[in-house]
């Protein structure tokens, strides 16, 4: 079979995969046993109900202590624990009075009564599983149920959100509820200082975002005291919107990065080369519109302007690197639909939210290509000192769950990579929302003309719209269609996303039209008749809030979402997509389709409908199997990490380096103490031992990178890539560790260590400034990104009758 068949078996698989679920059954029966405690609870004063969730706390913390936070000093509590993970299991009578004293206390200090289908969620939440609640059913009361449930036994508990507005909001409206239970509750924002972090990571339960707990993680493994670390171990992880992280940002890179000089960027020169430049004579574009490269005029032309060099020589690599980079950035990304430029700065977009992308950076000098096109200041690429993807990150907690509102259909993700199954909580109130088959058209101009169409018969009675787009370039393309047809609307998109939380709020009122890029207010509900429900009668007689799609996502997840925003807790509402051929989405991943068209370039049919649904699936299955081929190379590096971490708390904490060194030159190692004493003598041998460690650590990280950017060349030798990076990634690891316990010998053996010593004074210079960042993925993919979406095409674009 070849590789072409092998990975349209593994697509046409991925794309029939069933979405099974965990059985609610067992919480279910519980659930009157709960109830019955609501009187004797009810009856108990505020005092007393602390009292009693105190006490239930101190019995279960003794019975399990095997599941107290906090890391360890063996290795194990530095590889990933996916592969040991097990679900913290909980005796019925103590679930009971969990759920009991919970629902007491958000009825206490919220007014509201957890419905039963909230317990529910953080029952299987307490048993280790990722719950599927739909919008507006009450997740975050739910996981806070669940956060007492794992406090109680003992473990702190990390809540992780997708933004600081989120981790803020949550703890201080949960805070009176924990309060209630006798637990501490703090958050962690990107504004936090040092000792905030500190206090807020030891409470019982922390909200913080994935990237800034991911950025602390990364900050303590590079600490040069043990007493400078803000998290005290790993606890126990709740994920909100688990989907977002496990999946849309699992491959996504967190990075610290450092300094060591003031070296100049060649980007803006490049860039203003290549601003001079003609498309077709001096460069084309290539494999789909996904790559770009110089034509033989375009590289005379780069060759005179820097003084008639060899572009190609191996001497001039930086020049041709800087090239490249400002030709992708010229011809490949475009504003207000990659990246937007807002107070001086060039801010890349989420294109699963449609929003900016907090604190991430393109990689490989891609970022500053972008900039100087725009006419900015190139920010440095800096050295990566530490990093780790955001799935590896998650793989280190010894319990997670989650909550999200579509898990179903990546319920085979969450199995292979975290190890995680899928309950799925039914709504307290059924759904009544009306989703339309999806509505295609010819062109994506006659596509248009049928959207603002409908918007204009909805806003005529004054039934609420929102409108989700696929970027920032369309929302306002279609807001100004709709205001020049006289149809006042607000817009949310990446520019303006600081409000978002507002506008959301208000999108249910009467008469109002929002046009929004996907995603929308995510964590926000949206209420019939707006923020205050004025007029939520005359909204309901309406229809509820009507959702328009512009356009199918790459994944079916991101339209479920976007539906979501519809029919809450039983509200009425409706949604419908709009589509064309012309579509991103269906030239990608889809085939010609033909079909009835009317008068108005509506295209119907058996085979528009298959062709669309076809199309998304495989975009779904190519980013599936892109991710498994990314991760099984990320497994290793991932190891190696964790063996680093290891070796340097050894050196941190304990006397390795000493030891080294007295395994050596004893003579030399007393000769250091005679002069400077135990204590400090051990200092100099750490410092050492840690300076030698992180500079070798960064280089072997370069080293990787370089690697894993050009192993796909060995496929052409008929080599598996991913042996052939074992093969050199393994041993020089091993060389790496090696080295930095024979440089360290060597360092204490010839360095004048007298008072005032540094390790400065023996070059061994640190960064001079650090900055964190998250890697934003390549908008191009990787060569062997670019193969799969080339051969998934290949192999399904010449059949008749795609998969349904």
């Amino acid at each position: 079979m070849g590789l072409a068949d092998k990975l349209k078996q593994k697509l046409q698989t991925f794309m029939q995969r069933p979405g099974a679920t965990v059985s609610l059954a067992p919480s279910e029966a519980l659930l009157p046993r709960i109830e019955a405690l609501e009187e004797e609870l009810g009856a108990l004063s505020d005092e007393e109900l602390t009292e009693r969730a105190g006490a239930l706390r101190e019995r279960l913390t003794k019975a399990a202590d095997v599941h107290r936070s906090g890391a360890g000093t063996d290795m194990e509590a530095y590889t990933d624990a996916t592969s040991r993970r097990q679900a913290v299991l909980i005796d019925d009578d103590d679930l009971v009075e969990i759920c009991a004293l919970g629902r007491e206390a958000g009825r206490r200090a919220l007014d509201e009564r957890a419905f039963d289908v909230q317990l529910l969620g953080a029952m299987a939440m307490l048993a280790g599983t990722i719950v599927e609640m739909a919008t507006g059913e009450g997740k975050t009361l739910a996981a806070a149920i669940a956060a007492y449930g794992y406090v109680a036994r003992g473990s702190r508990v990390q809540i992780l959100t997708v933004n600081d507005y989120l981790a803020r909001r949550d703890a201080e409206w949960m805070g009176p509820v924990y309060g209630l239970l006798g637990l501490s509750v703090g958050s962690v924002g990107e504004d936090s200082t040092h000792d905030e972090r500190l206090e807020a990571y030891a409470r019982d339960v922390c909200y913080v975002s994935v990237s800034e707990v991911g950025f602390d993680f990364l900050r303590d493994q590079l600490v040069l005291d043990a007493g400078d670390e803000v998290m005290p171990g790993l606890p126990t992880l709740i994920l909100d919107e688990a989907d977002s992280v496990l999946i849309d940002e699992a491959r996504v890179p967190l990075v610290l990065a450092g300094s060591f000089d003031d070296s100049v960027s060649p980007a803006a020169s490049a860039a203003t080369l290549v601003a001079a430049m003609q498309p077709g004579r001096d460069f084309e574009g290539i494999e789909d519109g996904r790559n770009v490269q110089l034509t033989e005029a375009g590289a005379l032309m780069v060759e005179k302007a820097y003084g008639g060099i060899d572009l190609y020589a191996p001497e001039n690599l930086e020049k041709l690197t800087a090239v490249n980079l400002a030709l992708h950035a010229r011809a490949l990304l475009t504003l207000d639909v990659d990246y937007i430029v807002r107070d001086g700065k060039v801010q890349l977009v989420d294109g699963f939210r449609g929003r900016i992308a907090q604190r991430r950076r393109w990689p490989d000098g891609l970022q500053a290509a972008v900039e100087a096109k725009e006419g900015l200041t190139p920010t440095a690429e800096g050295e990566v000192l530490a990093t780790i993807t955001v799935q590896g990150f998650i793989g280190l907690y010894p319990t997670v769950c989650g909550m999200t509102g579509t898990a179903v259909n990546i319920g085979d993700e969450l199995r292979e990579f975290y190890r995680l199954e899928v309950a799925v909580i039914p709504p307290n109130t059924p759904s009544i929302r009306i989703d339309e088959a999806d509505r295609v058209y010819v062109t994506a101009e006659e596509k248009e003309d049928a959207i603002i169409a409908e918007v204009a018969a909805a806003h005529e009675v004054g039934r609420p719209v929102l409108i989700g787009t696929l970027d920032v370039a369309e929302s306002e393309r279609l807001a100004a269609a709709l205001r020049a047809k006289d149809i006042e609307c607000v817009v949310l998109n990446a520019k303006n996303d600081a409000s978002e939380a507002k506008i959301i709020a208000e999108a249910g009122g009467l008469g109002r039209v929002t046009v929004s890029t996907q995603m929308a207010g995510r964590g926000t509900d949206i209420r019939l008749g707006g923020r205050g429900e004025t007029d939520r009668d005359a909204v309901v007689d309406l229809g509820g809030l009507l959702v328009i799609g512009s356009g199918r996502h790459n994944s079916r997840r991101v339209d479920d979402q976007l539906r979501g925003r519809a029919g809450r807790q039983g509200d009425p509402g409706g949604s419908v997509f709009f589509v064309s051929p012309e579509d991103t989405l269906i030239v990608r991943n889809g085939e010609p389709f033909d079909g009835r068209t009317a008068g108005d370039g509506r295209m119907t049919g058996p085979a528009v409908d298959r062709a669309v649904s076809h199309a998304q699936k495989v975009s779904e299955g190519v980013a599936f199997e892109i991710h498994r081929n990314t991760w099984r190379y990320g497994v290793l590096i991932e190891r190696q990490r964790q063996q680093l971490a290891f070796r340097r708390l050894e050196i941190l904490a304990g006397d390795l380096a000493a030891q080294w060194v007295r395994d050596a030159d004893k003579e030399r190692y007393d000769e250091v103490v005679e002069l400077l004493g135990e204590e400090r003598t051990e200092e100099a041998a750490r410092l050492i031992g840690l300076a030698h460690l992180d500079r070798g650590w960064a280089d072997h990280l370069a080293m990787l990178a370089d690697v894993r950017e050009g192993v796909h060349l060995r496929a052409l030798g008929r080599q598996d890539p991913l042996d052939e990076f074992h093969r050199v990634a393994i041993p020089a690891f091993k060389e790496f560790l090696d080295d930095t316990q024979t440089k360290t010998v060597e360092t204490f053996a010839e360095a004048d260590l007298s008072e005032g010593w540094t390790p400065d004074d023996e070059g061994l210079v640190r960064p001079s400034t650090t900055w964190t960042y998250m890697v934003h993925e390549n908008p191009f993919g990787s060569e062997i990104e670019r193969f799969i979406s080339a051969a998934a095409r290949a192999v399904f674009g010449v059949s008749s009758n795609p998969p349904s």
